[in-house]
């Protein structure tokens, strides 16, 4: 029973995590890959590195602070916040299958990303080159920064950061393995109904956060 527990808690954050993961890792994949095959892999993955060294160390300093604050104003925030957030996602994924925005198009995405690299002038000459580093760094933190938020946001809000943590290593592994053996964008992740999914997820967060930290007596509690 305890065990049924632990996993029913964890279980959401882990799933929340993954999932939004998911959609940030593929498109920063796609940017790494076409600075990879452009610009060259050493300078590109040294960039990844680099990003991902950040995102991590936002995580481990930001989740033991958020863990000082009164767990009802915690509560409170996180959970407007993550309703802000998981509607936002809500709206895209509805307007882009409702065809009033375009689907996003890894492989356009790619083909765009290569036709800017190829015009930002030639490599340099030293080992590593800035664009290539610069770039792959900055995709990995922009695309990693909503991630680190959903993890620690729901993490610190209901004491599951590390099934979030693990939630998010785990699809970026995935989206890693998949990038190697496959050595192009994937285009094939359905992302706007992960996106759509998650925009549920997120905003059953903030509603449910909201209300614990409003002192309400949720059925079944």
């Amino acid at each position: 029973a305890a065990t049924l527990h632990t996993w029913t808690h964890s279980a959401p954050s882990f799933l929340a995590a993954f999932l939004a993961s998911l959609v940030e890792f593929v498109e920063a994949l796609t940017i790494v890959l076409a600075v990879g095959i452009v610009r060259g892999w050493r300078p590109a993955l040294v960039g990844t590195a680099a990003g991902t060294v950040i995102l991590a160390a936002m995580i481990v300093l930001l989740g033991p602070l958020l863990g000082q604050i009164r767990i009802e104003i915690l509560q409170l925030v996180v959970g407007f916040l993550l309703l802000l957030f998981g509607m936002r996602w809500l709206r895209k994924a509805i307007l882009r299958a409702a065809g009033i925005i375009p689907l996003h198009d890894e492989i356009a995405a790619f083909s765009s990303e290569v036709i800017q690299l190829r015009s930002a002038g030639p490599m340099a000459a030293i080992m590593l080159d800035p664009i290539a580093v610069g770039t792959t760094f900055k995709a990995v933190v922009l695309e990693g920064t909503e991630v680190v938020f959903i993890v620690l946001a729901v993490g610190a809000a209901g004491n599951t950061l590390i099934p979030g943590s693990v939630g998010a290593a785990a699809a970026g592994v995935l989206v890693i393995a998949l990038g190697i053996v496959l050595h192009r964008p994937l285009s094939r992740v359905p992302e706007n109904a992960i996106k759509f999914a998650v925009g549920i997820l997120i905003s059953g967060f903030g509603i449910f956060w909201v209300g614990e930290g409003l002192g309400f007596e949720w059925p079944g509690r």
